[in-house]
């Protein structure tokens, strides 16, 4: 709101301090007047181009597909078997004891 204000403001003080001889140049015959068209002025805000924006397709997957290694159909009725041990690592620190799991798929 106040920049419409200052806006304002300073298009009723510019009309004042204008000499007359921009009056008499409106009251030039119609002929003149378009013979003189005004050129564009070039000002910072006119002389950038405005890019346009950069649309990123975005394709949806037909199926739903889980981020595990290996991707493949075990088939129907497959089950999947693990076993779970203790393995001892040998770290910087000091050994310590982590727990494994092996899987795999096998026919149900």
């Amino acid at each position: 709101m106040k920049r419409i204000v200052t806006a304002a403001a300073v298009a009723i003080l510019t009309g004042f301090v204008l000499p007359d001889g921009g009056a008499q140049a409106q009251t030039a015959p119609s002929g003149i007047r378009t013979a003189q068209a005004p050129k564009p002025v070039a000002t910072d805000a006119s002389a950038q181009r405005r890019r346009p924006l950069r649309r990123v397709p975005i394709y949806r997957q037909d199926q739903w597909e889980p981020d595990v290694y290996p991707r493949y159909n075990p088939g129907p009725n497959a089950v999947r078997s693990c076993t779970a041990t203790y393995v001892q690592e040998y770290r910087p620190s000091g050994t310590v004891i982590t727990p494994r799991m092996n899987c795999y798929w096998r026919p149900g």
